[in-house]
């Protein structure tokens, strides 16, 4: 067990000296063992206590009531718990995801985009208390962006460039006891992003990988580099110890695209404890529409569209949702090619 470098985020960013050095400091965190914790200051504490009571509710509901939450058109909603595989093996977790909640009649929605929709939510209480938790980690998300852009040595919105309208999206998560069967939360992954945020209650359960030298990270966007079960049973990993009042920090597989491997997609996986467990983790992204690119490099002409690799992580993730099978029976994939054209990052 390990002690997490915590870090205090300014009330804003600017180019300052202070803001580059904690960038600088931020990144040097991450290089060293592949997660911080930021603190975060009373209003931010009862927005997550909140967030955390109207979780445990509605995970209380009958399983028939929460199993009615899904979406033909959103990758929105319930998750029932062995639901979703990681490297061939269920994994328990209970989720409810929680995407960009657009209306019937958004345009995009109108046209067929896929993935987009409202959110089902199961009652207004819930709904309030999410989004409000869900507008300050954006906030706290655009800081970080701009932090580590700096530290980078970048222009401040190098980085937030990219989250304009970013498709932010959060899973709220119940995990089991563990049982003679298994101690198996989720599987070793990463994440497909570009940064992750979390919070976790005072049970415990959450491991990550440290950087190791000369070990080989896969490139996760790659089809044949998948990252499904890499390393779960090889150590180091670093049990994340539940500490109030923080969030903890790491990059997804697109600040590693980014940035040539200098910041690595941060393995981690969840084993189940003694006693249920609840934690809420939330992806700062990149707009649906934009196409992500190296950041070091003139000459490369790989991209990322960040709206094809989330639609294909989730069409891989849940093949018997009724989502992936409409995406299919409508031909809404077809729609990406033309929303990677028109709206291609240069």
């Amino acid at each position: 067990m390990t002690d997490l470098i915590t870090f205090a985020l300014p009330e804003a960013v600017t180019d300052s000296k202070a803001d580059r050095q904690l960038g600088r400091a931020l990144i040097d965190a991450w290089r060293k063992d592949g997660i911080f914790q930021i603190s975060i200051h009373d209003e931010q504490d009862q927005k997550v206590k909140r967030a955390m009571a109207a979780s445990k509710a509605f995970f209380k509901l009958p399983r028939e009531e929460k199993s009615r939450l899904v979406s033909s058109l959103t990758y929105a909603g319930y998750v029932a718990s062995g639901e979703e595989v990681t490297a061939g093996e269920q994994d328990q977790s209970e989720i409810f995801t929680i995407c960009k909640d657009l209306p019937l009649e958004d345009q995009r929605v109108v046209d067929g985009w896929p993935c987009h929709g409202p959110v089902p939510w199961p009652n207004d209480e819930y709904r309030d208390s999410m989004k409000a938790f869900l507008e300050e980690l954006g906030d706290t998300g655009e800081k970080l962006l701009k932090l580590v852009a700096l530290g980078l040595g970048l222009e401040i919105n190098a980085l937030t460039q990219l989250s304009e309208d970013g498709w932010h999206h959060m899973r709220v998560l119940r995990f089991p006891a563990e049982s003679a069967q298994t101690c198996r939360g989720i599987g070793a992954h990463t994440d497909y992003g570009m940064l992750v945020i979390a919070t976790q209650d005072e049970v415990g359960g959450l491991y990550i990988r440290p950087p190791v030298d000369g070990e080989h990270r896969k490139r996760n966007w790659l089809p044949d580099e998948s990252t499904a079960g890499l390393f779960e049973n090889d150590e180091p990993w670093t049990f994340v110890k539940p500490v109030p009042r923080v969030f903890t920090v790491f990059p997804g597989d697109i600040l590693q695209f980014m940035t040539d491997g200098l910041l690595l997609s941060t393995p981690h996986k969840v084993k189940l404890n003694s006693r249920e467990r609840f934690a809420m983790a939330y992806f700062h992204e990149p707009s649906f529409s934009v196409s992500a690119k190296p950041l070091f490099s003139q000459s490369c002409t790989e991209r990322i569209h960040y709206g094809t690799r989330f639609t294909n992580m989730f069409m891989r993730c849940y093949p018997q949702r009724i989502t992936t099978q409409c995406i299919l029976k409508e031909n809404r994939l077809s729609h990406l090619e033309g929303i990677s054209l028109a709206h291609a990052h240069p």
